[in-house]
């Protein structure tokens, strides 16, 4: 039998995928909220509830609320294992690059993407990078909406495609 890596990796890359959709990160209720956003994708039904709290410009926690496919829901998880202990602009790095990687370009050398590099594939079907994206769109929307001294954003994404 012949070693094929390629069908390993992708194997792999299921598996924390389907870890992350199982045992999804971020759950737990935060004490304190300084930022929420709302996100809808109405296409899919894919719902996201995020909660922040925040010590000057530094994200110091994450709650992932919602109800999604295993894209979306490992998508959040992933985001609420990275972000914590960033700054808003550091988030803003690592969801520019997700989606760049989302829409087919690489990521930035000095982006560390870990465990949301198992979601590229994601990226041969379009319709599904709108469910990778939904919770970035929404921790975007939660930050816009802190930065303007709101504590609240709700809005229904209408996330491009990515270009096959």
């Amino acid at each position: 039998m012949v070693d094929r890596p390629e069908v390993a990796l992708d194997e792999l890359y299921r598996e924390v995928v389907l870890d992350h959709y199982r045992h999804p990160r971020g759950r737990a209720p935060l004490s304190r909220v300084d930022a929420r956003a709302h996100g809808l994708n109405p296409v899919c039904g894919d719902e996201v509830h995020l909660h922040l709290s925040l010590d000057g410009d530094r994200i110091t926690g994450v709650e992932v609320q919602g109800r999604g496919c295993a894209i979306c829901t490992a998508s959040g998880s992933m985001m609420a294992e990275l972000i914590p202990g960033r700054s808003e602009a550091e988030a803003g790095v690592f969801a520019e690059a997700f989606r760049s990687v989302m829409h087919g370009k690489p990521a930035p050398p000095d982006v560390d993407l870990g465990d949301l590099e198992a979601l590229e594939g994601v990226k041969k079907f379009p319709v599904r990078v709108k469910c990778a994206l939904l919770p970035w769109v929404t921790l975007a929307d939660a930050l816009r909406a802190w930065r303007d001294g709101a504590t609240e954003a709700t809005t229904t994404t209408e996330i491009e495609e990515a270009k096959p």
